[in-house]
């Protein structure tokens, strides 16, 4: 445990904020620290960019406690491909016949097309997953020390890695041409620990393409329609075919409803485009789908988009993730996992670090009304959560009791409660977005989610996981503000300041 410095961000003036502000925003659009901008329907090629939300500070972080958040990580890579690959605990925790599957239908969705995959056969022989692992400091005494807990865990379209180095390297680009006016002794370039996650997370990309077997195939990238973040995708690309000449294609999920095919006897995914493939060929064969998308109900509004999915699952490229394992990332599983004797199924040995990184959760289902009970008498100190990534869908607080009362009993199973995080008192932060200009970055009391990034390639004949930690992202939000997602509008990127 350790304890933050008391205040901060550091004293500084009004020119000098105006200084850092014209530097961190001019050095973002120049390092392509970027997103589209907002529009009901972006251009086919984009006409302009705006810089990313970011933090004017590095903001402080305990030293031990990020390397405490790096050392788990191997631990989260390998249980969560255990979790993965144990087709009996995902069926009663997730499935559609005896878990969440039966009462949310997003869930179910998705597990249907893995029952659907295993009748008739079809089996994963290696699976990716690019992770993310999200936590904050937990100090429920004021001014004592604080600990590490995680938020969840994230097993699909794990952003942010690529902007995240970018805006580490903007901090420390201002601490190298400012030493930030002497404001502080902490701001030095020996506490500000570098970011390698764009070639981290490519690395796992390319040992899956290696995996494969087929050096002249392509990696493809499902994203969304409209998508603003496309620059932090884009960075991977370029890692992708500038370090290791491997070949990318973008393609949404309506597209490839017409361009993917699967060959019927070697299962082959081939993606037909003809006229748009150098050499002259008409199609491509993909070793890897990567997806930055299908994480969300709405990126399937028909029927047609689940049957594109099942398509792409059936196929023998190397899915990050496939089904099964964006199933394994669900809170279900996180709160399963707390239960008493589960995480000694997957690990045997006492795991006591990851087990200190808990809160107390329970589901809402939990002996018959026990859970509700639960959760209405301690709303104050809870958080409630459902079955979605992307920010926006938690229940906190005050919020609850109403939410509870107007839950139907049958969706209880759907939903987790989780104790809050009670984060440091006392931290603040300059936060600038875009079109604000010098003037616009206002001080606000913030408290920051640290993420660490990391990568597993598992399964095969002896379930082998070969994984590695690759790099950190930090997003910093407005204390008031209770969800953190920035692509969802709440947080900025920040990165860290290590104290001891």
């Amino acid at each position: 445990m350790c304890s933050l410095p008391p205040d901060w961000p550091p004293v500084i003036s009004g020119q000098q904020r105006k200084e850092l502000t014209l530097l961190a925003t001019t050095y973002a659009l120049s390092h392509g620290l970027i997103y589209l901008p907002p529009s009901d329907v972006q251009p086919p090629a984009p006409t302009s960019a705006i810089h990313a939300p970011l933090a004017l500070f590095p903001s402080p972080f305990p030293r031990s406690q990020f390397e405490l958040a790096k050392s788990l990580q191997h631990q989260y890579n390998v249980l969560y491909a255990c979790v993965a690959l144990d087709e009996a605990f995902l069926d009663r925790t997730m499935g559609a016949e005896h878990g969440v599957g039966r009462v949310d239908e997003f869930t179910g969705q998705l597990w249907r097309i893995w029952k659907r995959l295993r009748d008739e056969g079809i089996t994963q022989t290696r699976h990716l997953g690019l992770f993310r692992s999200d936590y904050l400091l937990h100090a429920p005494e004021k001014g004592g020390p604080a600990s590490l807990k995680q938020v969840e865990f994230n097993t699909i379209s794990s952003s942010f890695g690529a902007l995240s180095q970018n805006v580490a390297q903007m901090h420390r680009y201002l601490a190298s041409t400012t030493e930030y006016y002497d404001s502080s002794p902490f701001l030095k370039l020996s506490n500000m620990p570098p970011n390698d996650t764009i070639a981290g997370l490519a690395e796992g990309l390319v040992s899956a393409h290696k995996a494969y077997g087929s050096p002249s195939a392509w990696v493809l990238f499902v994203v969304q329609n409209g998508e603003r973040n496309v620059f932090d995708q884009r960075w991977l690309e370029y890692e992708l075919v500038e370090k290791h000449s491997i070949r990318v294609l973008r393609q949404t999920l309506e597209q490839l409803a017409f361009s993917a095919e699967v060959e019927s006897s070697s299962r082959i995914l081939r993606i037909q485009m003809p006229g748009l493939f150098p050499g002259g060929v008409d199609s491509i064969e993909i070793s890897t789908v990567y997806f930055r998308a299908g994480y969300t109900p709405k990126d399937y509004p028909t029927p047609a988009h689940y049957e594109t999915r099942y398509t792409l699952e059936s196929s023998t490229a190397i899915k990050c993730p496939s089904v099964q394992l964006q199933l394994a990332g669900g809170k279900k599983v996180q709160e399963v996992l707390t239960q008493a004797g589960t995480l000694e199924q997957f690990f045997p040995q006492e795991q006591p670090d990851l087990r200190s990184s808990w809160m107390g959760m329970w589901g809402l289902d939990f002996q018959g009304d026990e859970g509700v009970r639960k959760a209405r008498a301690e709303a104050l100190n809870l958080v409630l959560k459902p079955q979605r990534e992307g920010g926006g869908n938690n229940v906190y607080k005050e919020d609850i009791p109403a939410f509870l009362d107007a839950l139907p009993h049958e969706e209880r199973e759907a939903w987790i409660a989780m104790e809050l995080i009670r984060t440091p008192e006392g931290m603040g932060n300059y936060l600038v977005r875009a079109g604000s200009g010098t003037e616009g970055a206002v001080k606000t009391d913030v408290v920051s989610e640290l993420g660490v990034f990391g990568w597993a390639l598992f399964g095969g004949q002896d379930g082998s996981v070969e994984d590695k930690t690759v790099g950190w992202l930090l997003r910093t939000k407005g204390k008031d503000s209770n969800e953190g997602g920035v692509a969802a509008g709440f947080s900025v990127l920040d990165s860290l300041v290590l104290v001891d």
